[in-house]
């Protein structure tokens, strides 16, 4: 049964991501409100909520996962990032995009597309999530939480609670979360390559 933690939107209370970052240590799978719509998170070394994160998404190893990072000094842990790139990601984040970039030897080999050697990162924009990352001190590892059939993401904590209780460990409720997922840009192979439409703006990216 999932636990769930209702969190003030901008202060959220110390205790209730304390706990929450302990179900995530153990394992466990978090659904959390972030800038755009709802995601769903585990700890980066879990291979077991790893794949319960695919199952329930109904996605296979070609579908990536996206790091959730505090700043951009942990996303070059993670990603390789040319000078270019780097101004890039400095001026439009946070926000509402996820960037899909080569990926690092920290990065285990089963989170990288299969193919491509490739992970996305974002940086959120969302003071709940912020206070989670920096609870954990290290990326959380997760998709937009769009269910199998459904074309746009859950938003709504009660109904995942409904939906999703014997699947999820803890849902974190902020109040009203968006329900557009972020948009993907592919900058692996060097230019801007848009692989999904979202609330972020394209006009930075000369894609408009």
């Amino acid at each position: 049964m999932a636990q769930l933690f209702t969190v003030h939107p901008e202060n959220p209370q110390a205790r209730l991501i304390k706990q929450a970052v302990q179900i995530i240590k153990s394992g466990g799978l978090i659904a959390l409100p972030t800038d755009s719509s709802y995601a769903i998170a585990c700890q980066l070394g879990e291979k077991q909520a790893q794949d319960r994160i695919r199952a329930l998404r109904g996605v296979d190893d070609n579908h990536h996962f996206t790091l959730l990072c505090r700043d951009l000094s942990e996303i070059g842990v993670y990603a390789q990032i040319d000078n270019q790139q780097f101004r890039l990601l400095k001026a439009n984040t946070p926000g509402s995009y996820t960037f899909i970039l080569p990926a690092t030897r920290e990065v285990p080999r089963r989170l990288q597309h299969p193919k491509r050697s490739t992970i996305g990162l974002r940086i959120p924009e969302h003071p709940v999530t912020l206070a989670l990352l920096e609870e954990l001190n290290e990326p959380l590892l997760g998709m937009t939480l769009i269910l199998p059939g459904e074309t746009l993401p859950m938003h709504d904590a009660n109904t995942i609670r409904e939906r999703l209780e014997r699947q999820v460990d803890v849902i974190i409720d902020a109040g009203a979360c968006g329900i557009e997922p972020t948009t993907v840009l592919d900058l692996s192979q060097g230019g801007i390559e848009l692989l999904r439409r979202g609330r972020g703006v394209l006009a930075p990216f000369g894609l408009e």
